[in-house]
């Protein structure tokens, strides 16, 4: 009796070492890599961008890119929106993945930002004019392209507020090869900003994952 007890103990043990300290399955579950959701698909769309070219989805293909909305004379977010941008642009200019990454911000006010406005409007924030791309268009195209196609706001504030006649979102967006929306998030703060960076990170080894 005592020999069958000790046989079933020996038993129980290596069962519960193979099923929790199999060196494998941690292996599988520590080198699996993270993923983020799929929060909406943007439509083609093609404007103008700070040179007076097309740009829009067919220049766009195949880049993992970063969003956001502002316009020039906005004396409110948009100043921060695009120094958070340029810091940005400093981080990833310097590694492997800048050449697959391009930045892109749409002006909510066409009627003023002119492609020459948006090109003197980069050069103050040390915009790689290849790499940032400031982009305008009509306005109905521009607007339905932040509320339909990245679900942000846009809008227009009360007469009254003659110093910010629009209001608009602060977020950055990412966006995948795909035009997939693959994040939003806080484009005035350190912390957003973290967030961002991080997660282009992951879209672009998921990209890489992809191609091998």
């Amino acid at each position: 009796m005592r020999l069958r007890f000790l046989l079933s103990a020996l038993l129980l043990l290596i069962c519960n070492c193979s099923e929790h300290s199999s060196p494998g399955r941690e292996l599988k579950e520590s080198t699996k890599p993270q993923s983020l959701p799929i929060l909406g698909t943007l439509p083609e769309f093609t404007l103008t961008d700070h040179t007076g070219s097309p740009f829009g989805t067919d220049q766009l293909e195949s880049n993992l890119w970063v969003a956001n909305f502002i316009f020039t004379r906005c004396p409110a977010t948009c100043p921060m929106q695009s120094a958070r941008m340029a810091e940005l642009q400093d981080r990833l200019k310097v590694k492997d993945l800048w050449a697959e990454i391009t930045l892109v911000s749409f002006s909510v006010d066409p009627e003023f930002d002119s492609p020459d406005v948006l090109r003197e409007y980069g050069k103050r924030f040390g915009a790689d004019p290849q790499k940032w791309r400031f982009v305008t268009g009509m306005r109905d195209e521009i607007w339905n392209l932040s509320k339909d196609g990245f679900k942000l706001a846009v809008g227009e504030n009360p007469p009254d507020q003659t110093t910010q006649p629009l209001f608009h979102s602060q977020r950055l967006v990412i966006v995948d090869r795909n035009r997939q929306i693959r994040g939003y998030y806080d484009g005035v703060s350190q912390e957003g900003l973290d967030q961002a960076e991080s997660a282009i990170r992951l879209v672009a080894l998921e990209h890489s994952s992809a191609t091998q």
